[in-house]
Protein backbone atom coordinates (compact mmCIF):
# COMPACT_ATOMS: atom_id res chain seq x y z
CA UNK A 1 0.00 0.00 0.00
CA UNK A 2 1.15 3.51 -0.78
CA UNK A 3 2.12 5.50 2.21
CA UNK A 4 0.72 8.92 3.04
CA UNK A 5 3.94 10.57 1.82
CA UNK A 6 3.66 8.82 -1.54
CA UNK A 7 0.07 10.09 -2.01
CA UNK A 8 1.14 13.65 -1.21
CA UNK A 9 4.04 13.48 -3.67
CA UNK A 10 1.76 12.19 -6.44
CA UNK A 11 -0.72 15.02 -5.85
CA UNK A 12 2.04 17.65 -5.97
CA UNK A 13 3.37 16.15 -9.21
CA UNK A 14 -0.08 16.24 -10.84
CA UNK A 15 -0.62 19.88 -9.79
CA UNK A 16 2.76 20.88 -11.20
CA UNK A 17 1.97 19.15 -14.50
CA UNK A 18 -1.35 21.01 -14.84
CA UNK A 19 0.34 24.32 -14.04
CA UNK A 20 3.00 23.72 -16.69
CA UNK A 21 0.32 22.81 -19.23
CA UNK A 22 -1.62 26.03 -18.57
CA UNK A 23 1.56 28.10 -18.89
CA UNK A 24 2.39 26.48 -22.23
CA UNK A 25 -1.10 27.20 -23.60
CA UNK A 26 -0.95 30.82 -22.47
CA UNK A 27 2.44 31.30 -24.14
CA UNK A 28 1.24 29.74 -27.38
CA UNK A 29 -1.84 31.98 -27.41
CA UNK A 30 0.25 35.09 -26.83
CA UNK A 31 2.62 34.32 -29.66
CA UNK A 32 -0.26 33.57 -32.03
CA UNK A 33 -1.87 36.96 -31.36
CA UNK A 34 1.24 38.92 -32.31
CA UNK A 35 1.33 40.53 -35.77
CA UNK A 36 3.98 39.41 -38.17
CA UNK A 37 6.32 41.74 -39.95
CA UNK A 38 8.49 43.06 -37.15
CA UNK A 39 7.90 45.12 -34.03
CA UNK A 40 5.08 47.67 -33.84
CA UNK A 41 6.27 51.16 -34.69
CA UNK A 42 5.87 53.74 -31.98
CA UNK A 43 5.20 57.44 -32.43
CA UNK A 44 2.32 59.72 -33.42
CA UNK A 45 -0.54 58.38 -35.53
CA UNK A 46 -0.42 59.24 -39.25
CA UNK A 47 -2.19 62.45 -40.20
CA UNK A 48 -5.64 62.26 -41.75
CA UNK A 49 -5.44 62.54 -45.52
CA UNK A 50 -8.16 64.76 -47.01
CA UNK A 51 -10.09 63.38 -49.94
CA UNK A 52 -9.82 64.88 -53.41
CA UNK A 53 -11.01 68.49 -53.61
CA UNK A 54 -14.33 69.15 -55.41
CA UNK A 55 -13.97 69.62 -59.17
CA UNK A 56 -15.06 73.27 -59.12
CA UNK A 57 -12.58 74.08 -56.33
CA UNK A 58 -9.78 72.45 -58.34
CA UNK A 59 -10.79 74.56 -61.36
CA UNK A 60 -10.73 77.71 -59.22
CA UNK A 61 -7.25 76.99 -57.87
CA UNK A 62 -5.67 75.77 -61.10
CA UNK A 63 -7.36 77.79 -63.85
CA UNK A 64 -9.42 80.72 -62.56
CA UNK A 65 -6.86 82.26 -60.21
CA UNK A 66 -4.14 82.66 -62.89
CA UNK A 67 -6.71 83.94 -65.39
CA UNK A 68 -8.03 86.63 -63.04
CA UNK A 69 -4.51 87.74 -62.09
CA UNK A 70 -3.95 88.60 -65.75
CA UNK A 71 -7.46 89.99 -66.29
CA UNK A 72 -7.32 92.48 -63.40
CA UNK A 73 -3.54 92.96 -63.21
CA UNK A 74 -3.31 91.75 -59.63
CA UNK A 75 0.19 91.84 -58.14
CA UNK A 76 -0.35 88.59 -56.25
CA UNK A 77 -2.68 85.61 -56.47
CA UNK A 78 -3.89 86.43 -52.95
CA UNK A 79 -5.81 89.39 -54.42
CA UNK A 80 -8.01 87.12 -56.50
CA UNK A 81 -11.53 87.18 -54.99
CA UNK A 82 -12.84 83.97 -53.48
CA UNK A 83 -16.21 82.66 -52.38
CA UNK A 84 -16.81 82.79 -48.63
CA UNK A 85 -20.20 81.12 -48.32
CA UNK A 86 -23.44 80.29 -50.09
CA UNK A 87 -26.80 80.80 -48.40
CA UNK A 88 -29.92 79.00 -49.64
CA UNK A 89 -33.22 80.31 -48.30
CA UNK A 90 -36.76 79.00 -48.82
CA UNK A 91 -39.44 81.51 -47.86
CA UNK A 92 -42.73 79.80 -47.01
CA UNK A 93 -45.52 82.31 -46.55
CA UNK A 94 -48.17 79.57 -46.36
CA UNK A 95 -46.36 77.76 -43.55
CA UNK A 96 -48.36 79.60 -40.88
CA UNK A 97 -51.48 77.85 -42.17
CA UNK A 98 -49.80 74.57 -43.18
CA UNK A 99 -47.22 73.60 -40.52
CA UNK A 100 -46.38 70.37 -42.36
CA UNK A 101 -44.89 72.47 -45.18
CA UNK A 102 -41.94 73.40 -42.95
CA UNK A 103 -41.09 69.75 -42.30
CA UNK A 104 -41.23 68.94 -46.01
CA UNK A 105 -39.07 71.95 -46.87
CA UNK A 106 -36.47 70.89 -44.32
CA UNK A 107 -36.19 67.44 -45.89
CA UNK A 108 -36.05 68.81 -49.44
CA UNK A 109 -33.41 71.44 -48.67
CA UNK A 110 -31.36 68.83 -46.82
CA UNK A 111 -31.41 66.59 -49.90
CA UNK A 112 -30.45 69.48 -52.17
CA UNK A 113 -27.56 70.85 -50.09
CA UNK A 114 -26.42 67.85 -48.06
CA UNK A 115 -26.74 69.85 -44.83
CA UNK A 116 -29.51 70.20 -42.25
CA UNK A 117 -31.20 73.63 -42.54
CA UNK A 118 -32.42 75.88 -39.74
CA UNK A 119 -35.94 77.27 -39.41
CA UNK A 120 -36.47 81.00 -40.03
CA UNK A 121 -38.94 82.78 -37.75
CA UNK A 122 -40.73 86.11 -37.97
CA UNK A 123 -38.88 88.82 -36.04
CA UNK A 124 -41.97 90.95 -35.40
CA UNK A 125 -45.74 91.00 -35.75
CA UNK A 126 -47.10 92.00 -39.15
CA UNK A 127 -50.85 92.54 -38.94
CA UNK A 128 -51.34 92.89 -42.70
CA UNK A 129 -50.11 89.32 -43.25
CA UNK A 130 -51.62 88.02 -39.99
CA UNK A 131 -48.10 87.12 -38.92
CA UNK A 132 -47.03 86.86 -35.31
CA UNK A 133 -43.53 87.22 -33.93
CA UNK A 134 -41.78 83.85 -33.67
CA UNK A 135 -43.88 82.09 -36.30
CA UNK A 136 -42.05 79.76 -38.70
CA UNK A 137 -41.78 81.41 -42.11
CA UNK A 138 -39.07 79.46 -43.93
CA UNK A 139 -35.91 77.37 -43.81
CA UNK A 140 -32.33 78.34 -44.53
CA UNK A 141 -28.92 76.72 -44.85
CA UNK A 142 -25.43 78.26 -45.01
CA UNK A 143 -22.77 76.30 -46.90
CA UNK A 144 -19.01 76.66 -46.59
CA UNK A 145 -15.88 74.87 -47.81
CA UNK A 146 -16.40 71.50 -49.57
CA UNK A 147 -20.21 71.45 -49.36
CA UNK A 148 -20.33 74.96 -50.77
CA UNK A 149 -18.21 73.98 -53.78
CA UNK A 150 -20.16 70.77 -54.36
CA UNK A 151 -23.48 72.63 -54.28
CA UNK A 152 -22.25 75.30 -56.71
CA UNK A 153 -20.99 72.60 -59.06
CA UNK A 154 -24.43 70.91 -59.12
CA UNK A 155 -26.23 74.25 -59.44
CA UNK A 156 -24.19 75.48 -62.40
CA UNK A 157 -23.72 72.25 -64.31
CA UNK A 158 -26.84 70.20 -63.53
CA UNK A 159 -29.70 72.23 -62.03
CA UNK A 160 -29.73 75.44 -64.09
CA UNK A 161 -29.60 73.63 -67.46
CA UNK A 162 -32.80 71.82 -66.37
CA UNK A 163 -34.77 75.08 -66.07
CA UNK A 164 -37.55 75.26 -68.65
CA UNK A 165 -36.92 77.80 -71.41
CA UNK A 166 -33.68 78.80 -69.71
CA UNK A 167 -32.20 81.99 -71.18
CA UNK A 168 -29.48 82.70 -68.67
CA UNK A 169 -29.21 84.27 -65.23
CA UNK A 170 -29.90 87.98 -64.85
CA UNK A 171 -26.73 89.87 -63.79
CA UNK A 172 -28.79 92.42 -61.85
CA UNK A 173 -28.47 90.46 -58.62
CA UNK A 174 -25.19 92.08 -57.50
CA UNK A 175 -25.29 94.29 -54.42
CA UNK A 176 -22.47 96.72 -55.27
CA UNK A 177 -19.91 94.84 -53.17
CA UNK A 178 -19.34 91.77 -55.33
CA UNK A 179 -22.01 89.58 -53.73
CA UNK A 180 -24.70 87.99 -55.89
CA UNK A 181 -28.25 86.79 -55.22
CA UNK A 182 -30.42 84.85 -57.65
CA UNK A 183 -33.84 83.26 -57.48
CA UNK A 184 -34.88 79.73 -58.37
CA UNK A 185 -38.60 79.27 -59.00
CA UNK A 186 -38.80 75.48 -58.65
CA UNK A 187 -36.87 73.12 -56.40
CA UNK A 188 -37.47 70.28 -58.86
CA UNK A 189 -34.60 71.48 -61.08
CA UNK A 190 -32.32 69.70 -58.62
CA UNK A 191 -32.07 65.98 -59.47
CA UNK A 192 -32.24 65.04 -55.77
CA UNK A 193 -35.93 66.04 -55.71
CA UNK A 194 -38.51 63.60 -57.11
CA UNK A 195 -41.55 65.39 -58.50
CA UNK A 196 -44.08 62.77 -57.37
CA UNK A 197 -42.86 62.95 -53.75
CA UNK A 198 -43.25 66.67 -53.05
CA UNK A 199 -46.28 68.44 -51.59
CA UNK A 200 -45.86 71.67 -53.55
CA UNK A 201 -43.55 73.65 -55.81
CA UNK A 202 -41.19 75.81 -53.74
CA UNK A 203 -38.82 78.54 -54.83
CA UNK A 204 -35.62 79.65 -53.17
CA UNK A 205 -33.10 82.47 -53.07
CA UNK A 206 -29.41 81.64 -53.44
CA UNK A 207 -26.89 84.21 -52.17
CA UNK A 208 -23.20 83.89 -53.04
CA UNK A 209 -20.94 85.93 -50.75
CA UNK A 210 -17.48 86.74 -52.15
CA UNK A 211 -14.43 88.78 -51.16
CA UNK A 212 -14.62 90.78 -54.40
CA UNK A 213 -14.27 94.53 -53.96
CA UNK A 214 -16.47 95.39 -56.95
CA UNK A 215 -19.36 93.89 -58.88
CA UNK A 216 -17.13 93.63 -61.96
CA UNK A 217 -14.70 91.37 -60.10
CA UNK A 218 -17.54 89.35 -58.58
CA UNK A 219 -19.17 88.86 -61.96
CA UNK A 220 -15.85 87.83 -63.52
CA UNK A 221 -15.30 85.28 -60.73
CA UNK A 222 -18.75 83.73 -61.12
CA UNK A 223 -18.49 83.85 -64.89
CA UNK A 224 -15.24 81.89 -64.81
CA UNK A 225 -16.88 79.35 -62.49
CA UNK A 226 -19.61 78.81 -65.09
CA UNK A 227 -22.48 81.08 -64.05
CA UNK A 228 -24.49 81.48 -67.30
CA UNK A 229 -25.17 85.20 -67.14
CA UNK A 230 -27.70 86.52 -69.61
CA UNK A 231 -26.14 88.61 -72.34
CA UNK A 232 -27.42 92.14 -72.74
CA UNK A 233 -29.46 92.53 -75.90
CA UNK A 234 -28.26 95.55 -77.91
CA UNK A 235 -30.93 98.11 -78.63
CA UNK A 236 -32.11 98.11 -82.24
CA UNK A 237 -32.02 101.55 -83.84
CA UNK A 238 -35.37 102.93 -84.94
CA UNK A 239 -36.16 104.35 -88.38
CA UNK A 240 -34.32 107.53 -89.24
CA UNK A 241 -36.48 110.61 -89.05
CA UNK A 242 -35.64 114.01 -90.42
CA UNK A 243 -36.34 117.32 -88.79
CA UNK A 244 -39.98 118.28 -88.65
CA UNK A 245 -41.02 120.81 -91.27
CA UNK A 246 -43.89 123.19 -90.91
CA UNK A 247 -46.53 123.98 -93.55
CA UNK A 248 -45.52 126.31 -96.28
Amino acid sequence: MATEDDDKAAADSAAAAKKAERAAKAKAKGEGGKKKGGPVQEGPAPKYKREKAPNLKAKYDGVIKPAMVKEFNYTTVMQVPRILKVTVNMGLGKAKDEPKMIDNAIEELKMITGQSPVVSRAKKDIAVFKLRKGQKIGVMVTLRRERMWEFLDRLLNIALPRVRDFRGVSPRGFDGRGNFTMGVKEQIIFPEIEYDKIDSIKGMNISIVTTAATDAEGRALLGHLGMPFRQAVPATPGPATGPATGAA
